[in-house]
């Protein structure tokens, strides 16, 4: 499985997820830069994911949502801040209504996900950073790190098709 290791550190703010995919750096890249190939792996396999909008760029949004089984859909959107491809990107993550505006009565996080070259595949490490411990612990509470997890662990495989 590509997940090496999930550290939860409420004193930090901070869940990180560190995975080790068999493809090269530039590949994993173009998983995130193309939002047909990311609605494969974005989000655990029983709730698909759509992307509406892809703007992977600084001051871009990426807008998305995930369908359950029973067909509830759950909306995120994406502020991006930084982009240096294929290296690294950052942005802030939003929970979202149905127009893909922020809900601000859920935790927002601050997420960088970095990509380096490791024994001919790449390490991907996925930092998210909460404003405080209660944020953290609710989005935990939520199954992030579950759903997170699962998410992952199906990208090799997307990878190597």
């Amino acid at each position: 499985m590509p997940v090496v290791d999930i550290t939860k550190d409420l004193d930090a703010l901070t869940l990180t997820i560190v995975a080790d995919f068999a493809a090269p750096v530039e590949r994993v890249w173009q998983l995130y830069a193309d939002p047909r190939q990311l609605e494969q792996v974005w989000g655990p396999p029983e709730y698909p994911a759509t992307f509406v909008d892809h703007d992977l760029a600084p001051g871009g949004r990426v807008t998305y949502y995930m369908t359950s089984p029973e067909g509830d859909r759950y909306h995120g959107c994406w502020v991006v801040g930084e982009v240096a491809a294929p290296d690294r990107f950052a942005f802030d993550d939003f929970f979202a209504n149905a127009d893909f505006e922020p809900d601000t009565s859920l935790p927002a996080s601050h997420c960088t996900y970095a990509f380096v070259e490791r024994d001919g595949g790449t390490r991907a490490t996925y930092v998210s950073g909460y404003d405080s411990a209660e944020a953290l612990q609710q989005v935990l509470d939520m199954g992030m790190e579950e759903g997170s997890r699962s998410a992952i662990n199906q990208i090799d495989e997307f990878l190597a098709r």
